[in-house]
């Protein structure tokens, strides 16, 4: 077997799921597979360096050097994928046995993104510090935790480290094509207060469900006409999205119900995040004449990406045949470019099908052809 599956393996053997998803997994946290990484990078002669995001869950990198003359360092683009996964819970494989069969590699984590990790780890292996220092840009590695949930590692990274890269490759399974531009993301709830009474007598009480009943309705009908008419549509990532993901009303069959709450999962192009989520849905209950009848809550939310593709670090990932592609989710590139400003586009082998699932896998030939893919982008700086 190829080197790359070896450090797949590795990593895969290396429970990593991410705690804010599964706090109670015995498998959750990212800091054997840092140490593991940290290692490895000194091995290849980089500076290796554990930096601490939350309790027990440290980004990992490793700093390559780059030569330059004095006073005029080169350009620094950083590989980044992350070292989290979701949970093993469900799962019809041994989600760490990392098997090899039928040419493929199972476990947690062998798409997503563990194998964008082997694939980068092991192209930085091929060239070797002494040809990673004499190309035209320096080079950086980083393992970010926590992108599953809350996307802590980029978002620390892009708060203290922001000024020093000019690009970001971040490492998702996009089939090697660039993601350059991707949807943002906003959760938001919506409540709705009836009056509790005994279920015996619900005249002498009001529904909160019943009350939530319009509210679902006209989200369905108007909101979703808005992001539908072409407002807030982008040439790459088309319209806006809206679901609703939950419901949760009442305690008990035989009490009328006095809360009600729905959440939202609204997938933003960049001209509605510029707009305003909060403001749309603000607006739409106004229209809907329900402003005294429900409260809008925000909750956690991700910016679009929109990395030019003109940008000089994407056309050379362009040059090697890869397509410049958009996508519905969103991931650590869009923190780095938006809170760092940072440059930043996701690519990787794999695809995001297999992300998440019950029997995730990798294709050994596309983990092979990432790492051919990445080793050709950094002999290109």
């Amino acid at each position: 077997m190829s080197r790359v599956v070896d450090i797949l393996q590795s990593l895969v053997r290396l429970p990593s799921v991410n705690p804010d998803g599964a706090p109670d997994s015995p498998h959750a946290g990212e800091r054997r597979v840092a140490e593991w990484t940290a290692d490895f990078l000194h091995g290849l002669g980089a500076e290796a360096v554990l930096e601490e995001v939350l309790p027990g869950r440290p980004n990992v990198f490793g700093h390559f050097a780059g030569g330059g003359q004095a006073g005029r360092p080169k350009p620094r683009v950083l590989l980044a994928p992350h070292t989290d996964t979701v949970d093993v819970e469900g799962m019809t494989v041994d989600p760490f046995g990392a098997e090899v069969r039928d040419g493929r590699l199972y476990g947690r984590g062998a798409c997503d993104t563990k194998g964008t990790m082997a694939a980068m780890l092991a192209a930085l292996e091929e060239l070797g510090a002494e040809r990673l220092a004499g190309l035209g840009s320096a080079v950086s590695f980083v393992g970010l935790i926590g992108e599953e949930t809350g996307q802590h590692g980029s978002r620390h990274l892009a708060r203290n480290h922001g000024t020093e890269y000019a690009f970001a490759l971040v490492g998702e399974p996009t089939s090697c094509g660039i993601v350059h531009t991707h949807k943002g993301c906003s959760w938001l709830t919506l409540e709705t207060r009836g009056v509790a009474c005994h279920g015996s007598t619900p005249e002498r009480g009001r529904s909160a469900i019943l009350e939530m009943v319009p509210v679902v309705i006209a989200l369905s009908a108007g909101l979703t006409a808005r992001f539908g008419s072409g407002e807030f549509d982008h040439p790459v990532l088309g319209a806006p999205t809206m679901n609703i993901g939950t419901i949760r009303g009442g305690t008990r069959p035989n009490i009328v119900p006095g809360r009600c709450e729905i959440e939202l999962d609204i997938r933003e192009t960049p001209a509605l995040h510029r707009h305003g989520v909060r403001r749309v849905l603000d607006e739409w209950a106004e229209a809907a004449r329900l402003t005294g009848a429900v409260t809008i809550r925000g909750g956690s939310s991700c910016a679009p990406l929109d990395t030019p593709a003109d940008d000089p670090y994407v056309q050379k990932l362009a040059a090697l045949g890869a397509p410049l592609i958009g996508a519905p989710w969103f991931c650590d590139a869009a923190w780095l470019a938006a809170e760092g400003g940072i440059p930043s586009v996701a690519a990787g082998p794999g695809s995001i099908a297999q992300a998440h699932t019950a029997d995730e896998f990798i294709e050994v030939a596309d983990l092979e052809e990432g790492v051919r893919f990445y080793r050709r982008f950094l002999e290109s700086l």
